[in-house]
């Protein structure tokens, strides 16, 4: 059985035992999630200094880059360890704009999966989330000919588990009516709750919930309230912020992204902040 000291211990995503800190890859891409980084050297430290630190969920996707992530990953870590568990996403494309068109049709998803496996030196994906609706949310509509391909592709071996990203609570049940599922990554942090419900139901399944832009993403979070409570901690915010992600459930896994490995640090010793019980009901008032 896997053991960490890392902050929030370990999840089961199906037969996957991961740290419930992991790392998400996405800023170690060039601005705008185009093109190579700035630093390639540090980006390809900041990925070992998180296996280093006993992180063993890697969140990326071939439209990173796109494919930059997947090539750096495999740079600095291949062969991979057996603790290390990778974890993508399909169902997007990018534009020469940067943008993300939806690619969830079943030859652009089986392309994509080829994709990822060719990238990233695999031959079996451990976990690939269908990508949703599109930059501003999720939207609603039957994920069902998308998802069937994937089930398809995992009865073929090349995927050992399933789950859904930006989805709605519909999509999620459509999802598992098809295939099971061992997680759920959708955009939600202190003060944008509207998944409440869902990460209290999916805990009671055994399902993850991953929050993407755990932070704010690109306006990073601002609340008077957690400057208050920050401040009486002596912590960053941002401490603050993770940590009491990992209080609000247990099914609940962190991939925050960073393109330092010192701010990966950092945020690791946030994460680990002790918070009372006072200090979450004053830090529930945020977001509700």
């Amino acid at each position: 059985m896997l053991t960490t000291s890392l902050p929030g211990g370990t999840w089961t995503l199906g037969g996957l035992t991961v740290t419930r800190f992991g790392y998400g890859a996405m800023q170690l891409a060039g601005p705008g999630v185009m093109g190579p980084p700035a630093d390639r050297d540090g980006a390809l430290a900041v990925l070992r200094t998180a296996v280093e630190l006993g992180i063993t969920h890697i969140d990326t996707s071939a439209a990173y880059g796109p494919t930059v992530t997947n090539q750096l990953i495999r740079e600095a870590l291949h062969p991979y360890p057996d603790s290390l568990h990778i974890v993508t996403k399909v169902g997007a494309n990018r534009d020469p704009q940067g943008g993300w068109p939806p690619a969830r049709d079943p030859q652009s998803l089986r392309r994509s999966v080829h994709e990822n496996l060719d990238t990233l030196g695999l031959d079996v994906l451990d976990l690939v989330n269908l990508r949703l609706g599109d930059a501003a949310g999720p939207l609603p509509g039957s994920l069902a000919e998308a998802f069937e391909t994937l089930a398809d592709l995992q009865r073929q071996g090349l995927i050992r588990h399933l789950g859904v990203s930006n989805a709605t609570p519909e999509q999620v049940a459509e999802a598992q009516a098809i295939a099971p599922i061992v997680c759920v990554q959708n955009m939600y942090n202190l003060a944008h709750r509207h998944d409440d419900e869902l990460i209290d139901a999916l805990a009671g399944q055994g399902v993850a919930y991953v929050p993407f832009f755990p932070l704010g993403g690109f306006s990073p979070l601002q609340s008077s309230v957690l400057s208050t409570v920050a401040a009486r901690l002596e912590a960053a915010p941002m401490s603050v912020a993770l940590a009491w992600l990992l209080r609000r459930s247990p099914n609940i896994l962190l991939i925050p992204g960073t393109s330092s490995a010192a701010h990966l640090r950092e945020n690791i010793a946030g994460a680990a902040l002790s918070l009372s019980n006072d200090d979450l009901a004053e830090l529930d008032t945020i977001g509700r």
